[in-house]
C-alpha cells in the first residue's frame, strides 16, 4: 500500500483510507473480517464519525476488531465529531467536542484516538472553546492529532488563531465527477460557464501551503450521495476512459479513479467506503498504478470538463 507522509502527522499514513459509515449493515464477523482484509492490504487507517448509524459504525467496529487478532497499535482510527443530526444542529462546544471524543472512546473500546477531526462547520462557534477542548484531549492522551472536515479556509485561519495543535487533515469532497475543488482554477475569469465560480474559496491550493493533509471522501460518486459513475449509463465517456487505463493497467475502473486522485500532486487520501472484502482488494490495487500526466488530463477531460 502507497503510504504519504503527513506534515506533523503520521509519517506512514495508508493513501487509502476505509471510512467505516456502512458498517452498521455487516454482523460483528462480516466487520471483523473486513478489518482484516484492510489491515493485510496496508489500509490500516479507519475513518468514522460520531453519526454514522447514531454511534452504531463505532460500536460495530469496537465490538469486531477484538476478534481480529490486530493490535490497537497496527492501525490508526479517526473520528469526528459536531453534527448532531438529533438535534438539527451542528456543535463545537468545548463540552460537546469532549462528550463526543469519550463516547466515541467508549464504543470503539479504545483508551485513544489517532485523529479527531470537527465535522462540517458549526456556524456560530467560539475558537476559544475549541482550543481548550483540543488542549484537555491532548494533555489527557485521549487524542493524538486534529484536523477537519469541509471545513473552508478562513474558518481555518480562525481556529488557527487560537488552537495550538496544527490541524492536519481536511476531509473535502472529491471525484471525477465532482471535481468542483480542482476545477475553478482552470476556468478562472471565464464567464461563459459556471465552472468558473469559486465555490471552494481556494481550500485545495489553501491546503498544500499549509501542510494540511486533503482525504477525498465519495470518491467513485457524483452529485453529494446520488451513486457511483462506474458503469452508470450517466457518464458513457467517462467509463470508456476508464475501462481504456483499466485494461492498460491491469486493474478494474474503480481503482483508476482511486488512482486519479491519489496521481495528484497534493499527495490527498481517498477513503473508500466499500464493506465488500473482494471490492476493496479491488480498490487496493489502485496504489499501484501511477497514471502518466497525460492520463489524469485524460480522465478529467472525459469526466465532462474541457479545457478554455
Amino acid at each position: 500500500m502507497k503510504t504519504i507522509k503527513v506534515s506533523q502527522g503520521p509519517q506512514k499514513a495508508a493513501a487509502i483510507v476505509l471510512g467505516c459509515m456502512r458498517m452498521p449493515a455487516l454482523s460483528v464477523s462480516e466487520a471483523a473480517k473486513i478489518i482484516e482484509t484492510a489491515a493485510e492490504y496496508g489500509v490500516t487507517f479507519f475513518d468514522h464519525a460520531t453519526v454514522y448509524g447514531h454511534g452504531e459504525a463505532e460500536s460495530r467496529f469496537g465490538e469486531a476488531f477484538g476478534q481480529t487478532g490486530l493490535s490497537r497499535e497496527e492501525i490508526f482510527i479517526q473520528s469526528k465529531v459536531g453534527l448532531e443530526f438529533d438535534r438539527n444542529e451542528f456543535d463545537w462546544s468545548k463540552e460537546n467536542i469532549l462528550a463526543r471524543v469519550d463516547d466515541s472512546l467508549r464504543r470503539l473500546k479504545t483508551d485513544h484516538l489517532d485523529s479527531v477531526l470537527l465535522h462540517r462547520p458549526d456556524l456560530i462557534f467560539e475558537p476559544e472553546q475549541v482550543a481548550e477542548a483540543f488542549d484537555q484531549l491532548e494533555k489527557s492522551g485521549k487524542v493524538r492529532y486534529f484536523g477537519v472536515s469541509n471545513v473552508p479556509v478562513m474558518q481555518i485561519e480562525l481556529l488557527k488563531k487560537y488552537v495550538k495543535q496544527p490541524l492536519i487533515f481536511n476531509q473535502l469532497q472529491l471525484s471525477l465527477e465532482q471535481s468542483q475543488l480542482i476545477d475553478q482554477t482552470l476556468y478562472i475569469n471565464n464567464k461563459t460557464t459556471d465552472m468558473s465560480i469559486d465555490r471552494d474559496n481556494g481550500t485545495l491550493d489553501y491546503c498544500r501551503l499549509h501542510d494540511i493533509t486533503i482525504q477525498a471522501w465519495s470518491p467513485l460518486q457524483y452529485g453529494m450521495f446520488e451513486g457511483s459513475f462506474i458503469d452508470s449509463p450517466k457518464y458513457p465517456e467517462l467509463n470508456k476512459a476508464l475501462q481504456e487505463l483499466a485494461d492498460k493497467y491491469q486493474v478494474s475502473k474503480a481503482a483508476i479513479a482511486i488512482a486519479w486522485i491519489l496521481r495528484h500532486p497534493a499527495k490527498m487520501q481517498a477513503i473508500t467506503g466499500t464493506m465488500n472484502p473482494h471490492h476493496l482488494i479491488d480498490i487496493c490495487s489502485a496504489s499501484d498504478v501511477e497514471l502518466t500526466h497525460h492520463e489524469w488530463y485524460q480522465l478529467y477531460l472525459a469526466s465532462g470538463k474541457f479545457l478554455p
